[in-house]
């Protein structure tokens, strides 16, 4: 969720510095982008294969080798979980500008619109073009979320902290048992074998049955995905409790001490080298020589998006905007950029307009739609906010949001 709105001056505990809404939104909006970015490197192969093959890579009919390997190992190391979280974070925040204080009823009565209409639009983007949307579980659980706006820093991030490395621990705890359980014991607690049969009928029956087949198998998926995503809600709101509290400790705006940034990038860094170590091993093979400390390693991901948080910051600080502002106008229009990649990624793999290429690329080749689309939004954000106020889904979303048409053009 994306706002310019004035956000109510920062609750908690005294800091040494003010917060100033321009560090504020520049800081926010350079992260959205970020963000926004690098969860299409995470969802690309949602697009391009069957839900099945999103869910385990390595049953795939192409082979996790040469270039395979690579494109994978660096999507699951460097992407995969790092995005989703820092999008979190951020939607706890974007929750405490909208609504202000639990106290200010005008406020939270326009959140709860803007959750409402995010649900709406979260509704048609999974039903009619990607069943992967993430916009309807940010509605629901921004309701519970809204109860916690007006905690101070400190519990904020200790709660939210403290739970999401309480699941990172149990995640990982799990992960090693999981590996090292005798063979016939885990094969028996495995999901169903996936057939290479029926992955070959879906990619056969959505490339040739059209539009109807398409959605039929984006039905299936979607209807999965969102049961699934209600069990998340116990993992998604720490996060944006966590994300609320650096917000209201000035941290995400740059007013930490310099020891803090550092401390974050140098857990995320060593947690980073391990996983990327771990990770190569297991690609590629059947049994797990890590003895599951590869996927131990990748339950703490959410550490990993603060290192790049604060070394992203930190640039900012340090005055490097030439780098971090070409973020910014991205995350300005985070929505609209999150809603086109589905519509381009969508259209290349699987619509029966695009040259239907579904179930064809493999890692590698995914790589180059992704950053064709990363290099189109890095061009077109500013290049649109150079003439308008936001983007053009961020603006129908206000209208429906107030209930009143607001204004879309620059002044003068």
């Amino acid at each position: 969720m994306t706002t310019t709105d004035t956000a109510p001056a920062p609750t908690g505990p005294a800091r040494p510095h003010p917060v100033t809404g321009g560090d504020r939104i520049f800081n926010l909006d350079m992260l959205r982008g970020l963000a926004v970015l690098g969860i299409l490197a995470v969802n690309a192969l949602s697009f391009a294969w069957p839900f099945e093959i999103y869910g385990d890579p390595e049953s795939a009919p192409f082979a996790i080798a040469g270039a395979n390997k690579i494109g994978t190992w660096v999507t699951d190391v460097f992407f995969h979980d790092k995005f989703r979280s820092l999008f979190s974070m951020l939607f706890g925040v974007s929750i405490f500008l909208v609504g202000g204080e639990r106290s200010d009823k005008a406020r939270g009565k326009l959140l709860r619109s803007r959750l409402f209409w995010l649900f709406v639009i979260g509704l048609i983007h999974g039903l009619g073009i990607w069943y992967g949307d993430i916009l309807m579980h940010y509605a629901y659980t921004g309701l519970l979320m809204l109860l916690m706006r007006s905690m101070s820093a400190g519990k904020l991030l200790w709660i939210g902290g403290g739970i999401s490395l309480f699941w990172g621990v149990v995640g990982a705890g799990m992960a090693i048992l999981m590996a090292n359980l005798p063979p016939e014991v885990r094969d028996g607690m495995g999901g169903p074998e996936i057939s290479p049969e029926k992955i070959a009928a879906t990619i056969e029956a959505v490339r040739t049955g059209g539009w109807i087949a398409a959605m039929t198998e984006n039905l299936r998926a979607w209807a999965f995905v969102q049961g699934f995503s209600l069990a998340l809600i116990p993992v998604t709101l720490p996060l944006m409790m966590l994300g609320l509290g650096l917000f209201k400790s000035g941290w995400l705006a740059g007013k930490g001490a310099i020891w803090t940034y550092l401390l974050a990038i140098a857990a995320g860094a060593a947690i980073l080298a391990g996983l990327g170590w771990y990770r190569w091993q297991t690609l590629g093979v059947e049994d797990d020589p890590t003895g599951g400390l590869s996927a131990a390693l990748a339950q703490f991901g959410f550490v990993i998006t603060l290192g790049y948080a604060a070394l992203l910051i930190l640039l900012t600080r340090a005055g490097l905007k030439i780098i971090t502002g070409r973020l910014a106008p991205v995350g300005r229009m985070a929505f609209t950029n999150y809603l086109t990649q589905s519509i381009l990624m969508a259209s290349l793999f699987y619509m029966p307009w695009g040259p239907l290429i579904y179930g064809q690329w493999g890692p590698a080749m995914i790589w180059s739609a992704v950053g064709g689309i990363w290099i189109l939004q890095l061009i077109w954000s500013p290049l649109w906010l150079s003439r308008f106020e936001m983007g053009p889904l961020e603006w129908i979303w206000r209208c429906l949001t107030y209930g009143r048409m607001v204004p879309l053009m620059k002044r003068g």
